[in-house]
C-alpha cells in the first residue's frame, strides 16, 4: 500500500498553551458505610423500625431517670399494698372526661356497695362514682330481687379508708401535714361497737349505722355517724394500738395518705399491677435490663464466634473436623436445660443473672461461628488473598486485615439479628419461673407478664403494655435486621436468614 506523504507544516500542537490532566471529580468519593446507609434508607420498613427502636431504647433509658422512685420502694411498706391494680391514668382524658385512660373502669355494683361509695362520698366530699351509667334497676334473669347499678369507679378513689397502725411522732408528723397543706388524711376513729355485725369492725369504710344485715340506713336522708368521741364529746382521732400500747391505730384516707407519704398525688399512665408497682418505671427498667442483656450476649458471642469461626475457615483440615464437632455437641444440648442446670448449680453463687449470662454464652457463639466459617470459605482463595500471602502476609493479617472485613456485612447482620432472639428466650424462661428476676429493684419483661397471668382478665393492663412492648421489640428487631442483610449484602434482597 502506498503511503501518503504529509508535509509536517499541517501539523499543530492542540492546547500548546495547557497542562493536560485528568477531570477533578466534582462528587464526593462514597465509602462503604455510607453506600451501606443510603441502601437501608431506601427500605421504608426497617427505617420504621429503627425508629421504633429508638424510641425503645429511649424509653428504657429517661423514664427511670426522671419518673420518680418514691413509690417504687421495697414491699416493707404495709401501705404499699393499698394502692394495687390502678387502672392507666392520664390526666389530660381525666379532666377532659372522656371516659378513656381516666383511671375508671364501668362496673355493675348491688345496692350496699352502692352506699358504701355514696357514703365515703358524704365523709370526705370526693365519690369513687365517676359517672352513673344505669340506675337502680333489678336483675331478675340471675334470679335476685336485690338491686343494682352500672356505674363508673374511680379505682384511685375506691380503696376509700383503712386502718394503720402509727407511732406517737408519726401521727404528729401527719397533722402537721395536714396544717400545712390544708389536706384531711386522718379521719375520726370509728366504734366497733356500735356494729350490727362484729366482722365489720374491721371495714373502715362502714363509718356509719348499719342494720341487722349490715346494710346502710339512712336517717332523714343522712347517714348516721357512729365516730368515736371523749368525755367532752369531741371526735377523737385515733385509739392505742400495737404490742405495746403506746402505738396510735388511725383510720387514714388513702388516697391522701399517698400524697403524705410519696409526695404526689397518685396518677400512673400504666397503672400499677398486682404488688401495687407503677407499672412505667418498672417497664422502662424491665427494658433497660432485656436491652443491656441482649447487647452483652450478643457482644460476647460475637467476639468468641467470630474467633473460633475464623479458626474453622481459614486452616480447614483437622482443626475445623474437630471444632465442629465438638460444636455439635455443644448445638445437641438443649438451651432450657443448659439454663436451669446452672440456675439450680450456679444461682446460690453468683446469682440469677451471672448464671443465666453463663447460659448465653456457653452455646450463643455457635450461630456466629458458623457465619463466619462460612464467609472465610467464602473469601479465602480470592486472588487479593493469594496476593498478599505472596507478599508475605501472616495468618493472622490476612484473616483480621483482609478477610474479615469483607465478611463485615453478614457478621453485624447476625449479631444485630440476635438480639431480639436474646430478649426472647430471656422473656421466655422468667415467664416460665425457670429464672427469677424478681426484686424491688429489678425485674423483668417475662417476669412482668406472669405476675399479671393471673388478673389479666378483670385488669388487662397490667399484662398489655409488657406484652405490647415486647412486642414491638421483636418485629421491629426483626425488620430492622432485614433492612441491614440487604443493605449489605445487596445480592441476598428478599432472602430470608
Amino acid at each position: 500500500m502506498e503511503m501518503i506523504k504529509i508535509p509536517k507544516e499541517k501539523f499543530e500542537f492542540c492546547q500548546s498553551d495547557a497542562h493536560l490532566h485528568d477531570k477533578k471529580l466534582e462528587t464526593k468519593p462514597v465509602g462503604f458505610f455510607k453506600d451501606v446507609f443510603r441502601r437501608f434508607c431506601k427500605n421504608k420498613g426497617s427505617v420504621v423500625a429503627a425508629c421504633i427502636i429508638l424510641v425503645l431504647v429511649l424509653f428504657a433509658i429517661f423514664v427511670p431517670l426522671f419518673c420518680s422512685n418514691a413509690y417504687n420502694t421495697a414491699l416493707t411498706d404495709t401501705t404499699y399494698l393499698k394502692y394495687q391494680k390502678l387502672l392507666p391514668r392520664l390526666e389530660l382524658f381525666a379532666d377532659m372526661k372522656l371516659g378513656f385512660w381516666d383511671g375508671a373502669q364501668n362496673k355493675t355494683v348491688n345496692h350496699n356497695q352502692y352506699l358504701i361509695y355514696k357514703a365515703f362520698e358524704e365523709e370526705t366530699g370526693t365519690s369513687p362514682i365517676v359517672k352513673v351509667n344505669r340506675d337502680k334497676y333489678q336483675d331478675f334473669s340471675s334470679g335476685s330481687t336485690g338491686y343494682y347499678y352500672d356505674v363508673r369507679i374511680d379505682s384511685y378513689i375506691s380503696n376509700g379508708m383503712y386502718y394503720e397502725i402509727v407511732s406517737e411522732e408519726k401521727f404528729n408528723d401527719i397533722r402537721a401535714w395536714e396544717e400545712r397543706t390544708g389536706i384531711q388524711v386522718i379521719y375520726p376513729a370509728v366504734n366497733p361497737a356500735e356494729y350490727a355485725r362484729p366482722a365489720q369492725g374491721q371495714d373502715a369504710n362502714i363509718w356509719y349505722v348499719c342494720n341487722e344485715k349490715s346494710v346502710p340506713i339512712l336517717k332523714n336522708g343522712q347517714f348516721q355517724d357512729i365516730y368515736d368521741r371523749d368525755e367532752q364529746g369531741n371526735l377523737k382521732y385515733y385509739t392505742k394500738g400495737g404490742d405495746t400500747g403506746q402505738d396510735f391505730k388511725i383510720r387514714i384516707n388513702s388516697y391522701t395518705y399517698f400524697q403524705y407519704r410519696y409526695g404526689f398525688e397518685p396518677s400512673f399512665l400504666f397503672g400499677t399491677n398486682n404488688q401495687g408497682y407503677d407499672i412505667l418505671t418498672r417497664l422502662a427498667s424491665a427494658a433497660r435490663f432485656s436491652l443491656l442483656l441482649s447487647v452483652s450476649v450478643a457482644s460476647v458471642n460475637l467476639i468468641i464466634g467470630a474467633i473460633i469461626g475464623a479458626i474453622m475457615g481459614y486452616y480447614g483440615g483437622a482443626i475445623d473436623l474437630i471444632l465442629d464437632r465438638f460444636i455439635d455437641i455443644l448445638g445437641g444440648i438443649p438451651f432450657m436445660v443448659v439454663t436451669a442446670l446452672f440456675q439450680l448449680h450456679l444461682m446460690n453463687k453468683v446469682g440469677p443473672v451471672v448464671s443465666l449470662l453463663f447460659a448465653f454464652f456457653l452455646t450463643g457463639w455457635i450461630g456466629m461461628a458458623s457465619r463466619v466459617r462460612m464467609q472465610f470459605y467464602r473469601f479465602k482463595h480470592q486472588e487479593y488473598i493469594l496476593a498478599a500471602r505472596t507478599l508475605g502476609a501472616k495468618d493472622t493479617r490476612l484473616m483480621f486485615r483482609h478477610i474479615f472485613p469483607n465478611a463485615i456485612g453478614t457478621i453485624i447482620t447476625g449479631s444485630v439479628l440476635s438480639i431480639p432472639g436474646v430478649i426472647f428466650s430471656e422473656s421466655s424462661l422468667t415467664y416460665l419461673g425457670i429464672v427469677n428476676l424478681e426484686s424491688s429493684t429489678m425485674t423483668s419483661v417475662g417476669t412482668m407478664l406472669a405476675n399479671g397471668r393471673a388478673n389479666y382478665t378483670s385488669f388487662p393492663h397490667i399484662v398489655f403494655f409488657p406484652a405490647l412492648f415486647i412486642a414491638l421489640l421483636e418485629i421491629s428487631f426483626n425488620l430492622f435486621g432485614n433492612g441491614l442483610r440487604d443493605a449489605f449484602n445487596p445480592s441476598l434482597r428478599g432472602s430470608e436468614d
